[in-house]
């Protein structure tokens, strides 16, 4: 079975040029698999049936996985043997019966548009790497970019001219996405005052650097964001991927169309980004109650 996940993650590598975040993901939960296939005396993928897999997602269930985690394994398991069925490796796919954990939707993290306004302006502009970390805020705020986007830009990432840079996302698929005046406009003041500061004569190619003239890491950008969560009085938590949520749902508050939010989050399907549609529902849900005169 080792053999075979190898074979499958080198396909998902360099036929679909999956992420390196995908594939640790479906290195960790495929390995996780074949070691319950082991303790089972199971020693090749075709020996496997439903009975197995569903056993195997009980497990999981048991050691506390969410449904979201345990559905990611069955996700990484259905990929695999739709692989090795293509393959030839085995005869039929014993997981066609088996669905989905059923996952109850949950609204995404945002922030409202004072506490969003509270985030942004604490970063200390007047030093440098204030200035690059809200340069950092506002383009996460004004693009709705992942963080794994956000830290591999580099200079030839954005067109000054059009207002607009190009991200990298899932699968190497790339899109354009407006920047805004607000945003740029510190971009170009990062470019201008702090960037070359924090370089100190270094030459890379990376747009946001750290104080050494290198690239910063995700981690890096997840501790930032909660110093300044903590600075601003925020009582939710606060991740990166909060500015990304609150682009789409304040877009979508707006009055924005959902097709183009799709595009401008990089989401391959429309009902990923229908997820952002619950949160204006409940707004306007508050609003009834608030002010129609049956509606408390």
């Amino acid at each position: 079975m080792d053999e075979r996940i190898d074979e499958f993650l080198n396909f998902l590598a360099v036929e679909k040029g999956s992420s390196l975040n995908t594939l640790e993901a479906y290195s960790r939960d495929l390995r996780r698999f074949a070691g319950y296939l082991r303790q089972e005396k199971l020693g090749s993928p075709g020996d496997v049936d439903p009975e197995h897999l569903v056993a195997f997602l009980g497990t999981l269930k048991r050691g506390g996985l969410s449904a979201t985690s345990i559905n990611r394994n069955l996700a990484a398991i259905r990929g695999l043997y739709r692989y090795l069925l293509r393959s030839g490796h085995i005869q039929e796919n014993p997981l066609t019966k088996v669905s989905l954990a059923k996952v109850w939707m949950r609204l995404p993290d945002t922030l409202s548009l004072h506490e969003m306004e509270e985030l942004l302006q604490k970063p200390d502009d007047t030093k440098p790497q204030g200035l690059r970390d809200k340069a950092m805020f506002e383009l996460l705020y004004a693009t709705g970019l992942r963080v794994s986007e956000l830290v591999t830009l580099t200079m030839n990432s954005v067109n000054w001219q059009v207002g607009c840079l190009t991200a990298t996302g899932k699968g190497r698929k790339e899109r354009i996405v407006p920047i805004g005046r607000v945003a740029i406009a510190i971009l170009r003041r990062y470019m201008d005052e702090s960037r070359p500061l924090l370089l100190k004569g270094e030459k890379t190619d990376i747009l946001f650097v750290n104080r050494r003239g290198g690239g910063l890491t995700r981690q890096a950008l997840w501790k930032m964001v909660k110093k300044y969560a903590l600075l601003a009085g925020l009582q939710k938590k606060v991740h990166p991927h909060t500015f990304r949520h609150s682009f789409a749902t304040h877009l979508l508050e707006g009055g924005a169309d959902l097709r183009a939010v799709q595009v401008m989050l990089g989401h391959a399907d429309i009902s990923t980004t229908q997820v952002y549609t619950h949160v204006p529902r409940e707004r306007l849900k508050e609003i009834h109650r608030k002010y129609h005169p049956r509606g408390a």
